[in-house]
Parts: C-alpha cells; sequence; structure tokens
C-alpha cells in the first residue's frame, strides 16, 4: 500500500496533507528529501558568499547552477526504474566509449585530459557521467543473476567496475575515480557478498599497493600521500594547503568567529575557499556546533536515501538506490577527511556546499533517481 492510500485510510486525516502528498507523487518528489536538499544548497549560498570574499556574482552563479540541478533532478525523477534498468548496459557501453574518446582526444587543462569537445556543444567530463552509469551497470548486472553472488559474478561486476576507473585514474582524476570505484562496490556489498570475500578483495589491494606506488602513481600524487604524512615537511609549498585548513578548523572553536570573521578564510589564507576547503570556511565562523549541525543535515539525508532504497520493489532499484546514497556519503566522508588532514587531499568537493556545477547536477541527477525508486512504486496485490 502506498503512503498516499494510507492516508486516505486514516480516521480524521488531513485533507491538505493527502493533497498535498497527491501532488508530490504525480510529479514523482519526495518532499521530505527535497526539502533536505533545500535547506543544504541555502546552507551552501550562505557559507559560499563568506568563503567567496563576500562575492555576489559567485552566489549568483552557485544559484543558477542549482537550479539547473534541480531541474535535472525532476527529469530524472519522472524515469521509471524499469527504464533505467533496461538502458543501463547501453548507457555503460556509451560511457565507456566517451572514456576512450578522452585519452585519445580529449580536451586538457592543468596537466589533465578529462572532457571532450564535440563541435557546437560546450565540452563535459564523461567521468562524472559514469558516477551514475557505473551503479546502474553493477545493479543490472547483478540483478539478473542469484543474489547473493558467487565469487564467478563478483569478479565479473569487480571487471566492470574497474575498467571505466582505470580510464578514468589515466586522465588523471584520482578523486572520481576512488568515488566510481566506492559506488560500484557498494554495489555489491547490498548485495550481500561475504566479509570474507570483502577481507580477502582488501588483503589484494594492500598487497598490491607497493606495486601501484612504484609504477602507477604519478609523482604528484605521491606528493599528495606524503603531505597527508607529514604536511610540515614543505610548510609553505605542497603542506600549505592542509596546514592552513586545520588552523582555520581549529581557530573556530566550539561557536566560531561569526559569519563574515573568519580570519584564514577572508584575509586569503586559506586557498581553495570556496571549493574543495570550504567546509574550513564553516568550522572557522560556526566552530564544531556548525559542522556537527551540518553533519546532522548530511545524516538525514542518508538515512531518508536509505529509507527510499529498502522499500524498493525490486532488486535493481533496492541496489542502485543503496549505492547512490552510500556514494553521497563518500563525498562528504572524503572531503571533510581530506580538509581535516585524516585523508590524503584527493579534489572531492563539499557535496551541494562547495562551488561548482557539474558535481551539483550530477547529485542531483542521483537524487532524481532515488525519487523515481519512491514514487514509481506500484501497488500490490494482498
Amino acid at each position: 500500500m502506498s503512503s498516499k492510500d494510507f492516508i486516505r485510510q486514516m480516521p480524521g486525516a488531513d485533507q491538505h496533507l493527502g493533497k498535498g502528498l497527491g501532488l508530490a507523487y504525480r510529479l514523482h518528489i519526495d518532499w521530505v528529501m527535497l526539502v533536505l536538499l533545500i535547506i543544504l544548497c541555502l546552507v551552501g549560498l550562505g557559507v559560499l558568499y563568506s568563503a567567496s570574499g563576500q562575492s555576489i556574482v559567485h552566489v549568483k552563479a552557485q544559484l543558477t547552477r542549482y537550479g539547473i540541478a534541480f531541474g535535472v533532478m525532476f527529469v530524472f525523477a519522472q524515469v521509471e526504474p524499469e527504464t533505467y534498468r533496461r538502458w543501463s548496459p547501453w548507457l555503460f557501453l556509451a560511457g565507456l566509449a566517451a572514456l576512450i574518446g578522452v585519452l585519445l582526444f580529449g580536451a586538457g587543462a592543468k596537466g589533465a585530459q578529462r572532457w571532450l569537445q564535440v563541435p557546437g556543444l560546450p565540452r563535459f567530463q564523461p567521468s562524472e557521467f559514469m558516477k551514475l552509469v557505473v551503479p546502474m551497470m553493477i545493479a543490472w548486472y547483478l540483478s539478473r543473476r542469484f543474489i547473493p553472488p558467487n565469487v564467478k559474478n563478483v569478479l565479473g561486476a569487480l571487471v566492470l567496475v574497474f575498467v571505466p576507473v582505470i580510464l578514468i585514474f589515466k586522465q588523471p582524476d584520482l578523486g572520481t575515480s576512488i568515488l566510481i570505484a566506492a559506488s560500484g562496490l557498494f554495489v555489491l556489498m547490498f548485495a550481500g557478498i561475504s566479509w570474507r570475500l570483502v577481507f580477502g578483495c582488501g588483503g589484494l589491494v594492500a598487497c598490491f599497493a607497493p606495486v601501484m606506488w612504484m609504477f602507477v602513481m604519478r609523482d604528484y600524487q605521491k606528493q599528495r600521500v606524503l603531505t597527508f604524512l607529514d604536511p610540515e615537511s614543505d610548510p609553505l609549498g605542497s603542506g600549505w594547503n592542509i596546514i592552513q585548513s586545520k588552523t582555520a578548523i581549529g581557530s573556530g572553536g566550539a561557536w566560531g568567529k561569526g559569519w563574515l570573521e573568519g580570519t584564514q578564510s577572508q584575509l586569503n589564507f586559506l586557498p581553495e575557499s570556496h571549493t574543495d576547503f570550504i567546509i574550513a570556511v564553516l568550522a572557522e565562523e560556526f566552530g564544531f556546533v556548525g559542522v556537527i549541525l551540518l553533519l546532522c543535515l548530511y545524516l538525514m539525508i542518508v538515512i531518508r536515501g536509505l529509507v527510499i532504497a529498502m522499500n524498493a520493489q525490486s532488486s535493481y532499484a533496492r541496489l542502485l538506490g543503496g549505492s547512490l546514497v552510500l556514494t553521497f556519503f563518500v563525498y562528504v566522508f572524503v572531503n571533510i577527511g581530506m580538509v581535516s588532514g585524516i585523508l590524503p587531499v584527493v579534489g572531492v568537493p563539499l557535496p551541494l556546499v562547495s562551488y561548482g556545477g557539474t558535481s551539483a547536477v550530477t547529485l542531483m541527477a542521483a537524487f532524481g533517481v532515488l525519487m523515481s525508486i519512491h514514487t514509481h512504486r506500484k501497488m500490490l496485490s494482498r
């Protein structure tokens, strides 16, 4: 029974609430998730105004990007999960072709080759597209097989995950490759693979870590790891960002210095303060309490997403929904971890708070898929 029908059967139910839920289902929007996302974006605009040096231009640009992102979310919410399931392998193949195209004749910037330039169209980054398509593909692959998957199916899924991950790593783009690997691995975890297999794969990766360090990782990626281990070894060079970030976080104390009153950000000691390191600005101005409130907001979004995934009516929808939610969680964890110095800096933005449009559109597309899973449920015969 859907929530709309449940409300109709409640004695003395509020008719306006029922109408509101009915409108939500017709628009395929989950109001709880929508309200939480709007609050998060408003918080992001407030912090961005301070982090960008009180630039109204940045705020207007970000507001436009939010508008586009919410529009994308609405469009994705209208598509039934079954349609996503049917199109998953074709979207995956198209994404792989685009990634190969990036390596062969992609557009480059700042030493990285991550974009495709099609004549007559703005350039785009296929790796962002794969953040959504990889979990779709793994969910499609596993939902057609016995769950929990056996070793053969797990290996098949891992191949499907790491082919695009390797292509993205070669661009090079370590942060995006980590997020995409996580999104695919989360599908496997939701499919119920044994912990013995999880720890076995983890041990295998650990064994290959020295090989990756010597023959795979680039010099600047090695430098990020070394800086993470000892940022004070080069305080005016590679260690500058993380030292200033931790200084800003610590100087905020419990309650912060007040909005627009942060010294590290307002005096430009903190690099990338409006993008990857924006959480340091929030910590300096609103303190430990402000960070906790933001984390609680993220936690509510994650919990709501997991509830939607658990109530999905098909294996494909459950696997896909759970993976999208936990990938969102990884965004938050990695960003805050790298800014606070417990993880190496890999260039992952803080979801819907950091300045930028591509990440916001990708995330909102994922939330649109979640809303589709929630609102396209069909009545089951009793």
